[in-house]
């Protein structure tokens, strides 16, 4: 026997009793089945209903073969009449929120042609996956548009159509549906099938934000957040701006330029920083005194740094100069040689100082995770 579904006759309906009719154990937690229920399951892109049920909570929904199939974290008595309540916060945002994508696919579609090709409603907002390529000119008149539908205040509803009145109805639909299709209606802007609960008016949804956009499969994937789910996006944005208007000391209006401004001198130190870092490399190359055997040092400096030791040293060595930036275990080298193949070289100290790389007959560069005892006693 199908369940009876009390979110069809109802959306706003929060609390509802029932009969257990099963209840068996799965594999996170029990399967229990009632005679009619007002919790939605998993459908349409959107999650399921959770709340409480006769003082066990219902942590998902899913719907097979007309059954609903509500999974609880304890075991219900077969035959018993219990309560149902819906944590109605979530649920109501997912109304708005579903009704919200709704108005902003019934305006794309009837503005640009574009399908929705896809639908996703979390715990944080949803997504929109569209056929067709946006602008962000256009993302934006299409946000004026969906919420100027908003503030209209117009009456949402929802129906199943008899097949012969469905098979001259123009409506929005990914799939060919045929029978014991729910049509939900926007008054003047949108006829979709869909089978979750809606709100019944726009009015309900608050206010509509297209937050970001990429291009995705050929189309676009849109994200959206409606009435408290964008109210509360609003808040922490807002936050962030207050925070980081007072880091850098300018009015909110202003971090953007102040942000600029701060880079800009990041920018400027970090260029005399390497300025000052590389004259210091270079005296040091200049100071090395020469040596018939290896030359081992040991510098803060990045790639560049090193090979300019390393061509330095190699000219005032017999052997090898090699040069490791870095701490014991995590090194990097570059190693250079009028005398040796370093080709060959970096062959040789794969195994005995853990080194990888490679590069050219007199330089070669890489990484190692030897100790530093364990390279001055190589070099030595």
């Amino acid at each position: 026997m199908d369940t009876v579904k009390l979110y069809y006759e109802n959306a706003y309906t929060r609390a509802f009793e029932a009969a257990v009719l099963a209840c068996e154990e799965a594999k996170n937690g029990w399967h229990v089945i009632l005679d009619r229920t007002a919790f939605f399951p998993e459908g349409g892109g959107q999650t399921a209903d959770t709340g409480m049920l006769g003082g066990v909570r219902v942590l998902d929904a899913h719907e097979k073969g007309g059954v609903v199939y509500h999974l609880t974290d304890a075991p219900l008595p077969v035959g018993q009449t219990v309560t149902g309540e819906i944590d109605w916060a979530d649920r109501f945002r997912k109304m708005q929120n579903h009704t919200g994508e709704h108005i902003v696919s019934g305006v794309i579609h009837s503005r640009f042609g574009y399908d929705n090709v896809g639908f996703h409603l979390g715990a944080d907002g949803c997504t929109i996956d569209l056929s067709g390529e946006l602008t962000r000119e256009q993302l934006d008149a299409i946000e004026d548009a969906a919420n100027t539908a908003v503030w209209a205040n117009l009456p949402v509803t929802a129906r199943f159509p008899s097949p012969e009145e469905l098979s001259v109805m123009d409506y929005r639909s990914k799939l060919d549906l045929t029978e014991n299709v729910r049509i939900v209606t926007v008054e003047g802007i949108d006829r979709c099938a869909c089978c979750a609960p809606h709100v019944s008016r726009t009015g309900e949804i608050g206010v509509i934000k297209l937050l970001d956009a990429m291009r995705h499969r050929g189309g676009v994937r849109i994200w959206i957040k409606c009435g408290f789910d964008a109210l509360r996006d609003y808040r922490a944005r807002y936050a962030a701006s207050a925070a980081v208007s007072a880091l850098l000391n300018v009015p909110q209006a202003e971090i953007v330029s102040g942000t600029e401004h701060l880079i800009a001198q990041r920018d400027a130190l970090k260029f005399d920083l390497i300025a000052h870092q590389r004259r210091a490399l270079e005296a040091q190359a200049a100071a090395l005194e020469p040596t018939e055997g290896n030359l081992l040092l040991f510098a803060d400096a990045d790639d560049a740094g090193m090979r300019i030791l390393a061509n330095a040293g190699m000219e005032k060595c017999g052997g090898v100069c090699a040069v490791f930036s870095g701490e014991d275990g995590a090194y990097r080298f570059v190693m250079a040689s009028r005398t040796r193949d370093m080709r060959a070289f970096a062959k040789e100290i794969r195994e005995p100082l853990s080194a990888r790389g490679g590069g050219q007959e007199r330089m070669i560069s890489g990484r190692c995770a030897a100790a530093r005892k364990l390279l001055e006693a190589y070099f030595r």
